[in-house]
């Protein structure tokens, strides 16, 4: 693995294909859902988790030893990738991987808010990042949002999270921390991105989860109530809106869904948008808005395959898969039906 010398897409993206192919098929889901905890776990090991739940069975069982499972695998397949792509298809790789360092600290936010305990939000995490073991320790020890704030200063999601925090105060809601840590992930993943012929189709995908963000974030905060100006968190990069639209639209929801609906992302979020506004179902939403994210990163390398495209496609597909096997595993052992766990899945 080497930040430095000459891109190797021909080697990374056949490697990332031959893991592709062991991913799970819609048939492992159906079977999965008629499974309890010690089932599942069992099917893992005849399959890419066989390692994980092998090392891990001694000290685990049911629920647990596939959360932890999965996690393990999970950073285990993005490290090897890293370790194959040198030059700036591994900085590209490494950048668009800091999103597990957002997941992980936004994660540590919520577990503390919400009076989890330390093992339950470490149940979460998933070390795919750079950010490293001993630093997200540091993170997990601390007992009070303002001690993650103070600890994440000299980081990547140092910038803004010191006013972001002061409006955590005043409101009593995570929005705006959690706004303004995705705000500075996409910042510094937009930095130094060369655009030619090879990215442009990255470029697009990267607009769109922007897109996304910037609309989630958006209804978040009007459901709060809070009053936030959402201009605030904008994240730049995106095409659907500017900072001064989002803030008009996020008071009223109804022209956010409207603007939405009229745009190039409107087929792809019909259903979910009429949930949405008959409903009130902002998780149905957002759940359409992974899938549609997911059906576009999957046609991301047909023009140029020997891109980042098919990396970027396998490494959002393998983080659906561990959450589906995730959602899988935690309804069996909540007694949800087969019909209430297959409703939480996302697949293509």
């Amino acid at each position: 693995m080497s930040a430095s010398g000459g891109s190797n897409p021909e080697y990374v993206t056949a490697r990332v294909r031959a893991r592709q192919s062991a991913l799970y098929s819609e048939e492992d889901y159906r079977k999965l859902v008629r499974m309890g905890p010690a089932e599942i776990a069992r099917f893992m090991e005849e399959s890419e988790y066989e390692a994980e739940i092998n090392a891990l069975g001694s000290r685990y069982s049911g629920v647990d030893l596939i959360e932890y499972a999965l996690n393990r695998n999970l950073a285990k397949q993005f490290d090897d990738i890293l370790d194959w792509a040198e030059g700036r298809l591994y900085d590209h790789i490494a950048r668009y991987l800091r999103r597990y360092d957002a997941w992980n600290v936004k994660t540590v936010i919520r577990g503390i808010y919400s009076d989890a305990d330390r093992d339950e939000i470490e149940d979460d995490l998933i070390r795919a990042g750079e950010l490293s073991d001993s630093f997200i320790e540091r993170l997990l020890d601390a007992s009070t949002v303002e001690e993650v704030v103070e600890r994440l200063h000299g980081t990547i999601f140092d910038a803004g999270i010191d006013e972001a925090y002061e409006d955590y105060e005043e409101t009593d809601v995570l929005v705006p921390l959690e706004n303004a840590i995705d705000r500075a992930y996409y910042e510094r993943l937009l930095d130094d991105l060369v655009m030619n012929e090879e990215t442009r189709q990255y470029r697009d995908y990267l607009e769109a989860e922007i897109d996304f963000r910037n609309a989630r974030n958006a209804l978040r905060l009007a459901r709060s109530g809070a009053d936030i100006d959402p201009s605030e968190y904008y994240i730049s990069g995106g095409s659907l809106f500017s900072a001064s639209e989002l803030t008009t639209l996020a008071k009223n929801p109804d022209e956010l869904v409207s603007r939405i609906r009229d745009s190039e992302y409107g087929d792809d979020l019909s259903t979910a948008l009429d949930e949405l506004e008959e409903a009130g179902s902002l998780l149905g939403f957002e759940r359409a808005l992974d899938i549609a994210l997911l059906e576009k990163a999957r046609g991301m390398g047909s023009v140029f395959p020997l891109s980042i495209g098919p990396i970027i496609a396998y490494i959002l597909r393998k983080e659906q898969e561990v959450d589906n096997i995730r959602a899988i595993a935690r309804g069996r052992e909540a007694g949800l039906s087969e019909d209430e766990i297959e409703s939480e899945l996302v697949t293509l």
